[in-house]
């Protein structure tokens, strides 16, 4: 007599994260769950960030790989494993495969930033820059992969990934028993999915609220068609969640586990990374800053269900940003919010003129960053020049407080 067991309903159970759980004891970190003041304040309960930008590697990604490297079989480790990806996972699977004494080969494409290429190879990997897009790093270790026999090891299209990764919803519950509502970045959608599973099946009455850039969501179209859909993703600063297809392995985890999923803007994105580094003093690249990013559009659909709003936790995945591109967000992220103001005045073309517009702005303690004269404008007066100012200020009143001490002491302003 025989018989088969039955399979279970979903390719990633509760089971399956708790023995991820084990296998990354002394390896992945316990990131902290730290509260934030203001976040609490505009969403009116309190509201924790779960530090993944904390994790080794800079992200929760070394979870995953770590999981899916220690589960493949002996012959499999011998032949090594391969892996395309413009940062985190790239570094995630170079420090798994060291740890795990395997021989690593990470596509990259030709643009990586140098930062993240650097840490890559340090932590073991051969690194191999490749193609202008991560389309074609895909294709060429997937190329790689069939040539040599090394395994692919996909960033979120694999079970052994997704329990990885949901060890941070074990450890969130770990953290915060009474949790009501966890709000997390979607790319492929591995983390979500795995934080789904494990949260879900210990803690049904949780909230699970997926968060995807405006312009790379492919979640919300395919959840509507019942099955993965690729969109044509358009640039974000959002990298690390640019992803045009959902997975197929977490696609049918985050339709049926997760409530909720959201987009938000580049403007949102900015501003959300702009807050974590003045007021949290974190450094989280603009996929992690997503979930914050979320509670700044719209904290009123996070004040929790029922008479007394319950935590709210926003998981911070990752921390790896260029410093160039982070000087960017900066500047676009407090341009957002409101703190530079760009205008022109028109001047009498007199010695003197510039430092009395300049002495007008000084009292009203606005910072000067740029100034560029404009004298051969057609519609200038004879004896007019016009003046481009781009100054820092204190926010949205401020600005309009600026402009209107400009016009009182009779200056023309067009602000842009």
């Amino acid at each position: 007599m025989s018989f088969r067991l039955p399979e279970p309903a979903h390719p990633v159970i509760l089971d399956d994260v708790r023995g991820a759980q084990k296998m990354l004891a002394g390896v992945a970190r316990a990131t902290p769950l730290e509260g934030s003041r203001h976040l609490s304040s505009l969403v009116g309960g309190p509201v924790l960030v779960k530090c993944e930008n904390l994790q080794r590697t800079g992200s929760f990604k070394l979870r995953g790989a770590y999981v899916r490297i220690s589960c493949l079989r002996p012959e499999e480790r011998a032949a090594g494993v391969v892996a395309a990806s413009a940062g985190n996972h790239a570094q995630g699977v170079a420090l798994a495969s060291s740890l795990l004494g395997v021989r690593s080969t990470v596509f990259m494409p030709v643009g990586a930033p140098l930062p993240k290429v650097a840490a890559t190879r340090e932590y073991g990997a051969d690194v191999r820059l490749h193609g202008t897009v991560v389309d074609e790093t895909l294709a060429a270790a997937q190329e790689y992969a069939d040539r040599t026999g090394a395994v692919f090891i996909h960033p979120f299209d694999h079970p052994d990934v997704i329990a990885g990764q949901g060890t941070v919803g074990l450890e969130i519950l770990e953290q915060c028993p009474e949790v009501r509502t966890i709000v997390v970045g979607i790319g492929g959608g591995g983390l979500a999915a795995g934080i789904a599973v494990a949260v879900k099946a210990l803690r049904p009455d949780v909230r699970i609220v997926g968060v995807q850039a405006e312009s790379a969501a492919a979640y919300p179209p395919s959840l509507a068609a019942g099955r993965p859909v690729g969109v044509e993703c358009a640039a974000t600063m959002a990298d690390g969640i640019k992803v045009g297809r959902p997975g197929d392995v977490p696609f049918p985890l985050i339709a049926e586990l997760v409530d909720e999923v959201r987009t938000v803007t580049e403007d949102e994105l900015s501003a959300a990374l702009l807050l974590c580094l003045e007021r949290a003093k974190l450094v989280v690249e603009p996929a992690g800053a997503s979930p914050v990013a979320a509670l700044l559009s719209d904290p009123g659909a996070f004040a929790g269900r029922g008479a007394e709003p319950g935590p709210v936790v926003a998981v911070l995945s990752g921390g790896n940003v260029d410093p160039l591109l982070m000087q960017r967000i900066l500047r676009h992220g407090m341009a957002a919010a409101g703190r530079y103001l760009s205008l022109r005045v028109r001047l009498t073309d007199r010695p003197g003129a510039l430092a009395t517009l300049l002495g007008v702005l000084s009292v009203a303690d606005a910072n000067v960053l740029d100034v560029a004269h404009v004298r051969t404008d057609p519609r200038l007066g004879l004896a007019e020049v016009e003046v481009e100012l781009q100054l820092e200020t204190k926010g949205p009143e401020h600005c309009g407080q600026v402009a209107a001490d400009l016009r009182a002491a009779g200056y023309t302003v067009v602000t842009s």
